[in-house]
């Protein structure tokens, strides 16, 4: 019989994860009549703006607000004390007694509504408590200290890939039996790439290290690289997300020149710790150009940052292209630890 996403989070009943496992649950319910919403049209105008900016400016959709109202409810069934969403300004109190701290961008890639291409849900789960109690200091708190990560991919198939910090797996919501099914046990992200995922309309912008190695990626079997690459871009992070993890590669979201880009555009919390989270687990990496996202503390809920994640050679080749040769050791050693077993 076919394992599923129930009974390993059944297994965790009992143990100091049993509350984070409660929480997936019903975020995954939550994610199961998004998907039904998607999929007959979503909410009344739902590729439409709603004229309301979201916490960074950017005009809400009527199916990002249907998201985040699903994702709410389904943090209030949870252990959750307060909710950390992109569409929201500030965290949202819950339950008083509430073990854990859930931050979330409820809809991501909803620029891509109208075009029928994958869109998703990225979530982290922290511990809160103790000097992490309060609204303001429970999401700085940096991404080693997830309990728990993951994101839903809405597209052919509703997709959940997840991790406890044992591991990355994925599943799949088979509509017959109602439930999430394992699909792959254990993610293993290959480690060398030959395809990069970066917005290369924004290349006039970019700082010298990341012209020099996009330039050296283009140059091909030829070039410094000695291989062929080939580009892909999707503008929806999960998408990119997912292809990367199953036959390698690297996203870049740099920093770059323009008047509030200069740490880039993807935020830290909710958006690219969950998904370092999940590369490590699987065995590749996620840095900021040069550090492992991961040690970075946050200064805010919403706070940006540019992000390198994929195949773990990868990813180190980016950080050496980034740093000063003469402190390359000093400055690339944060990366030469091993990753956490699988």
């Amino acid at each position: 019989m076919q394992k599923t996403l129930d009974d390993n989070l059944a297994a965790l009943a009992g143990s100091p994860l049993a509350d984070t496992a409660a929480c997936v649950g019903s975020l995954a319910a939550a994610a199961i009549e998004l998907h039904r919403l998607i999929q007959n049209g979503g909410a009344e105008g739902g590729a439409e703006a709603t004229g309301i900016g979201n916490s960074g400016g950017d005009l809400q959709k009527a199916l990002d607000v249907a998201a985040d109202r699903l994702f709410v409810e389904a943090a209030r069934r949870s252990p959750v004390s307060f909710y950390g969403s992109e569409e929201q300004d500030e965290a949202v109190p819950m339950a008083p007694a509430g073990t854990l701290a859930l931050a979330i961008d409820p809809l991501d890639g909803s620029s891509n509504i109208e075009t029928n291409v994958s869109i998703g849900t990225i979530f982290s789960i922290l511990p809160a408590g103790g000097e992490h109690a309060g609204a303001d200091t429970v999401f700085r708190q940096p991404g080693r200290r997830q309990l728990a990560a993951g994101f839903f991919v809405y597209g052919p198939q509703l997709l959940l890939v997840l991790s406890f910090g044992q591991g990355t797996a994925t599943y799949a919501f088979r509509p017959a039996t109602g439930r999430f099914e394992v699909l792959i046990e254990a993610m293993a992200i290959p480690e060398t790439a030959k395809e990069f995922a970066v917005n290369a309309s924004n290349q006039r912008h970019w700082e010298a290290p990341m012209r020099r190695y996009i330039d050296d990626c283009l140059a091909g079997k030829d070039g410094p690289r000695g291989r062929d690459f080939n580009m892909r871009w999707v503008a929806s992070a999960v998408a990119d997300a997912y292809r990367i993890f199953l036959r390698g590669g690297v996203y870049l979201y740099p920093g770059d020149t323009r008047k509030g880009y200069s740490s880039g555009r993807i935020r830290l919390t909710y958006e690219a710790n969950p998904i370092a989270f999940l590369a490590e687990n699987a065995g590749g990496a996620a840095s900021d150009g040069l550090n492992p996202i991961l040690d970075i503390v946050p200064e805010g809920l919403h706070q940006r940052t540019p992000v390198v994640f994929g195949s773990r050679d990868e990813v180190l080749e980016v950080a050496r292209y980034a740093a000063d040769p003469d402190n390359l050791g000093e400055r690339f050693s944060a990366f030469e630890r091993p990753l956490a077993p699988l």
